[in-house]
């Protein structure tokens, strides 16, 4: 039974006055991510998945170990938790930013699992332009807009599963909200979005902008390990040894940050209000998540899962 660890400062009155929304953090303390993600689970229901189709957007990004890249174990017991919900597919789409899209997910056990699972791997990199949808043209700090696949806008359940580290090449942080990078086109014929996301100054507010248009039912972040600088492929490793699960990116990600500052973390990331950070402060004025600290929630499993979420208050806040 999970136990409720509010983060609010404010008396719950005020919150409900002001009519702000609670998202809940589920947070478990653990070394075995298995056991954690079946816990976890349970405090969600999945009965509407019958007959549904459900994509999964892991982090792929290089052809390194975890943290750097979603850790099998995860990714295989997260399909096997959905499965057991009798969906009507389940769809693996993820796109590499440093390497061979192929090759990494070969490298990284991502294709093998997807064939021994049954589940069906899109590689991104090779989708036909007739399967991918132009978003956010306007009003957004991309010049043209960005191509996202039709699979993931028409799949009936996301769920997104980044991992908890910095990033070097602009971005500060990579979590939920940086993964889905990997879920947009990379090229339209000679154009392309990369470079134009890695040479604007606006690189940050462009990686909260992509979510507007991309479904998100559900987060599991891997937090058992670590990068609190450089990123996203190597880095200072730490281990906070958590397990997070929510159903709001930006509160997810907040806590994710909340976090690398607990153990030391880079001067971008460790400066000012968490929320004034660019990604999640142009992510909640897009009304992607919750727009402060004060209206997340924080669940815990154990003494063990409290104590370490009592330490995550202090930086979030």
């Amino acid at each position: 039974m999970l136990r409720r660890l509010s983060t609010v400062i404010l008396l719950a009155s005020l919150i409900s006055s002001a009519g702000y929304a609670m998202s809940k953090v589920y947070l478990i303390k653990t070394e075995d991510r298995v056991a954690a993600l079946q816990t976890l689970f349970k405090q969600i229901d999945l009965s509407s998945l019958k007959g549904k189709k459900v994509v999964i957007k892991p982090n792929f990004n290089s052809d390194d170990p975890f943290p750097a890249t979603t850790h099998i174990d995860t990714l295989k017991t997260v399909i096997e938790i959905l499965k057991a919900h009798s969906p009507a597919s389940v769809t693996i789409i993820e796109r590499s930013g440093m390497g061979s899209t192929e090759n990494i997910l070969i490298n990284r056990g991502a294709a093998a699992l997807a064939k021994k699972e049954g589940v069906a791997l899109i590689n991104l990199d090779k989708l036909e332009r007739k399967y991918w949808v132009r978003k956010g043209d306007k009003g957004t700090h991309w010049l043209r807009g960005y191509l996202v696949p039709k699979v993931l806008l028409e799949a009936d359940y996301v769920v997104n599963l980044p991992c908890l580290k910095t990033h070097r090449f602009g971005g500060d942080f990579t979590m939920s909200l940086k993964n889905n990078v990997g879920a947009i086109a990379k090229r339209e014929g000679i154009y392309n979005y990369m470079w134009e996301l890695h040479a604007s100054p606006s690189q940050r507010l462009m990686i909260a902008e992509i979510n507007k248009a991309i479904p998100c039912s559900l987060v599991v972040m891997d937090g058992i390990k670590a990068f609190a600088d450089q990123g996203p492929d190597k880095g200072k490793l730490i281990e906070p040894g958590v397990m997070l699960l929510s159903s709001d990116r930006i509160a997810i990600d907040a806590v994710g940050v909340a976090i690398l500052r607990s153990f030391g973390t880079t001067p971008k990331i460790s400066r000012g209000s968490i929320f004034e950070l660019d990604q999640i402060k142009r992510a909640a004025d897009l009304g992607i998540g919750v727009r402060s600290a004060e209206e997340i929630e924080l669940i815990t499993a154990d003494p063990a899962s409290e104590k370490i979420a009592d330490q995550i208050k202090s930086f979030l806040h």
